[in-house]
């Protein structure tokens, strides 16, 4: 039979390092920071049109969907400029594939939000 133990001092240490990796992406990159802004802004006109509790959750997910996205991107440039650090155009490409996930997930972000919010617009 399978032994089950959960070490509770290494799973505190991923967490310490969870963290400091989101506060090196929030103090160095702007679109992060960005990506923040917007979503204040979501969560405050969610909260302002009492939207429905599937409407948070689709609200939850794009947040989700777009901030690790643009962590994975972050990471994913870090990488590639310790890699290849003078300029090579296969390591510019890697960098344009991340960025154009960020891309998606915004703009699916954009439109999801897009049809939550249009039908308190249209009533103000």
């Amino acid at each position: 039979m399978a032994r089950f133990s959960i070490n509770f001092g290494k799973s505190l240490q991923s967490f310490k390092y969870a963290f400091k990796g989101l506060l090196e992406v929030f103090k160095n990159e702007n679109n992060f920071r960005f990506h923040l802004l917007a979503t204040s802004i979501t969560v405050g006109m969610g909260f302002y049109f009492s939207v429905t509790t599937t409407e948070w959750l689709f609200i939850i997910v794009f947040i989700g969907m777009v901030t690790m996205a643009e962590v994975f991107n972050t990471a994913m440039e870090k990488m590639v400029d310790w890699q290849s650090p003078d300029p090579n155009p296969q390591a510019g490409k890697i960098k344009d594939v991340a960025a154009a996930a960020v891309l998606l997930a915004s703009g699916a972000a954009f439109v999801g939000g897009i049809l939550i919010f249009y039908k308190y617009f249209m009533c103000l």
